[in-house]
């Protein structure tokens, strides 16, 4: 174990000595290697946004050359006429392809026609035969150059074409582009982009105080040929104070600045149809400080291994120490387990007899409460049982005058009319065996499944069994359903109860008031169907309902309820994974919402 333990520890030294020494070049020239990547994507957005600038004006001039009013005034260059409608030509054309400036020039370099020809700074007049881009069209070529207007002093873009008529060459047409657009979308970048010409000098950055410096020595040759073709006018060049090398593979330049001297990766590409070179100068300020970070959590790292490593051999040295008390601690930790043992199996005894009553006694809750709910029902039942009395008495009376009545007629041979008194009798016997159909599936005992309910098969069964009741109490009941009618997952019979208590309540809420109306609503949202039944009684005080769903409370008097009713349907609505509630109307009166899920099955009845 030890020799193995100082051999990790010479391990870890030479690691360490050698991360010390050659880590940090590692991890700053991947830091280096990530910030010419990125200055690589960008130098390619830039010369593409050059490039993609510079070639929608290319072909114009040339375009232009050839137009009836450019080779007419090139014709006659003193007419006056001529020169004015040019003059309006190449107004128009330049407010149309939104460019700097257009005009056109003799042989002799003589500007006679020009898009600015209403301007304080227009060209009409101005002679540009030492510009090198008339040169190049007079010769016959299409020509372009970058320089700073000597008349308008904006920078710009030319592209010249040669006039030609006839095979002979007769003028030059130019055509101006600013390219602030592009160099305004360099300000304020994690880099700073400049491009320069040939002789090293920046005439595009979204720095401007490097404006017109030289990245090159101003060397007189170099003065010599700017100056020739008056590049860039009357502009003051001086050179900016940098220093070149090379780094981890990269090329660094350090420039000295007014606030201090900052270092840059540098990323260049030539434009070789503009002459130019694109320049990207990634702030190596951050690569750095991210390398050094990264090299001291490294160190920290391997001092925290070395750490590590002593602490593992300490733990080692007192695991050895706790094995050997471990080995006489087993011995009593088996016997105290026995003990232990034996003691748990009798708890465990107990605990499954305590299960076993409590299992017993659940089984008997759930009966009781069965039978709470069927007491509940009949407990309806016997409440209706005057008004049903009167269902039942008022058909038996009509019944028993139709049969006399019809006893006389057959006597005296008026046989039809004896017929339509049986009728009528078989119609207030169907009657009474559809009041005794409902009264009878209503008090009957459902089982537990659940299934697709149609409420309007519900609500309609419902109102035939409470119909006795609204009627003795006056009542009406107004049904607000959409259809088709909504489905609902519950049990038939023990939703009807639930209708039937509440519908039962609102008569007796309503009885003796002026306003006797009861209204039933059905509504639909998503999945899940709400029942609303308002009534135009006293409504239900805060105190009360607090406590109107516990069993047995009753704001009735003595002998007119259990105060099992709402009890029995909050627990049923429950049992169907829905909620039963009560708040006042702002209008008046107490309004129940019944929430239930919407069936999602095929249309259909549960089984009850």
């Amino acid at each position: 174990m030890t020799k193995r333990f100082l051999l990790a520890l010479a391990s870890f030294l030479v690691i360490g000595v050698t991360f010390a020494l050659h880590g940090g070049d590692v991890i700053l020239r991947r830091y280096l290697d990530e910030a010419a990547n990125q200055g690589g994507t960008t130098l390619r957005l830039a010369v593409s946004a050059l490039e993609g600038h510079l070639r929608r004006f290319e072909p114009l001039p040339a375009l232009i050359a050839d137009q009836p009013a450019i080779e007419a005034l090139i014709q006659s260059p003193k007419d006056p006429i001529l020169r004015h409608d040019t003059n309006l030509y190449l107004s128009s054309i330049n407010a149309l392809l939104k460019s700097s400036d257009i005009y056109m020039m003799t042989m002799d370099g003589e500007t006679i026609a020009a898009s600015n020809y209403d301007l304080p700074t227009s060209f009409i007049g101005q002679n540009f035969s030492y510009r090198p881009y008339f040169h190049e069209a007079a010769a016959g070529a299409q020509s372009r150059f970058y320089a700073l207007g000597t008349t308008s002093a904006k920078r710009g873009y030319y592209f010249s074409s040669p006039i030609e008529i006839g095979g002979k060459i007769l003028g030059v047409i130019v055509f101006k582009v600013d390219t602030d657009v592009i160099e305004a979308s360099w300000v304020g970048g994690d880099a700073r982009i400049f491009v320069s010409d040939p002789e090293g000098i920046i005439f595009m950055t979204g720095t401007a105080q490097w404006l017109y410096r030289a990245i090159l020595p101003l060397t007189p040759e170099r003065l010599a040929r700017t100056e020739a073709s008056r590049r860039y006018s009357d502009a003051r060049l001086s050179e900016l104070p940098i220093t070149e090398r090379t780094e981890a593979g990269h090329r660094l330049m350090t420039v000295s600045e007014r606030a201090g001297v900052l270092e840059y990766l540098v990323r260049s590409q030539l434009m070789p149809e503009a002459g130019w070179t694109v320049n990207v100068l990634i702030d190596t300020a951050s690569a750095r400080a991210q390398a050094q970070t990264v090299t001291v959590a490294g160190l920290l790292l391997l001092c925290l291994a070395g750490l590590g490593l002593a602490i593992l051999m300490q733990r080692r040295a007192r695991l050895a120490e706790r094995l050997q008390m471990q080995a006489s601690a087993q011995v009593e930790l088996e016997r105290r387990v026995e003990e232990r043992t034996a003691d748990l199996a009798r708890v465990n005894q107990r605990i499954e007899e305590e299960v076993a009553e409590r299992r017993l006694t659940e089984q008997q809750l759930r009966q009781t409460q069965a039978d709470l709910i069927q007491a509940g029902k009949l407990a309806g039942l016997g409440q209706m049982s005057a008004a049903l009395s009167h269902e039942f008495n008022q058909p038996l009376a009509a019944a028993k005058t139709y049969t006399d009545s019809a006893a006389v007629l057959i006597e005296r041979g008026r046989l039809d009319e004896a017929n339509d008194n049986i009728r009528r009798i078989s119609a207030l016997i169907d009657r009474m065996a559809s009041i005794s159909r409902h009264l009878r599936n209503f008090a009957r005992k459902p089982n537990e499944k659940l299934g697709p309910v149609v409420l309007d098969e519900v609500i309609r069964d419902t109102m035939e069994i409470v119909a006795a009741r609204l009627k003795a109490a006056e009542a009406t009941v107004t049904i607000d359903m959409e259809m088709p009618s909504p489905v609902v997952e519950a049990g038939l019979v023990r939703l009807q109860q639930v209708l039937v208590n509440i519908l039962t309540n609102a008569a007796d809420a309503v009885e003796g008031l002026e306003d006797r109306e009861i209204i039933l609503s059905v509504r639909q949202e998503a999945d899940r169907v709400s029942i609303l039944i308002r009534d135009h009684g006293p409504g239900v005080p805060p105190s009360i309902r607090e406590r109107i769903f516990d069993p047995f409370f009753t704001t009735k008097g003595v002998g007119k309820g259990l105060g099992l009713g709402l009890s029995i349907s909050y627990n049923i609505v429950k049992d169907f994974g829905g909620s039963l509630s009560v708040s006042d109307h702002p209008d008046g009166g107490a309004v129940f919402v019944i929430t239930l899920q919407a069936a999602s099955g095929a249309i259909g009845q549960a089984a009850e």
